[in-house]
């Protein structure tokens, strides 16, 4: 049963990391640009302007993304409670691996708004 409980903490960590830091992006983005905290892409990090929009378009994303994977990873570590060792490890490895693809599979959205919305330069399409 402890490892189950530790999967599950492991398994909701994701989620509960993007409700947390959508809501602080969505209220506001790091102050500085810089390459070691926040959204950073070539193309967020052209001046202020792309770096808020990038961190307020990622922001609302990992917020809705947070609280849809927060159930889809704590109900199929309920479908194993009390199970094997084998079988409570690979749902959480399958949770896991679903919670990295949504995380990383939100790079395209945001990106394809910057494009929308930006120039080459950073500067606002009219």
């Amino acid at each position: 049963m402890g490892f189950w409980v530790f999967m599950l903490i492991v398994d909701i960590i994701v989620p509960l990391t993007m409700i947390g830091f959508g809501r602080y992006f969505t209220k506001s983005a790091p102050k500085d640009i810089n390459s070691l905290f926040g959204y950073r892409t070539a193309r967020s990090m052209k001046n202020r302007d792309t770096w808020s929009f990038a961190h307020n378009y990622c922001g609302r994303l990992w917020f809705i993304l947070g609280i849809v994977l927060l159930p889809v990873s704590v109900i199929p570590m309920l479908c194993v409670t009390g199970g094997e060792i084998n079988a409570v490890s690979t749902v959480g490895l399958i949770v896991c691996l679903v919670q990295v693809i949504a995380m990383t599979a939100s790079i395209i959205p945001v990106e394809k708004a910057l494009k929308r919305t930006f120039d080459e330069n950073g500067n606002r399409r009219i």
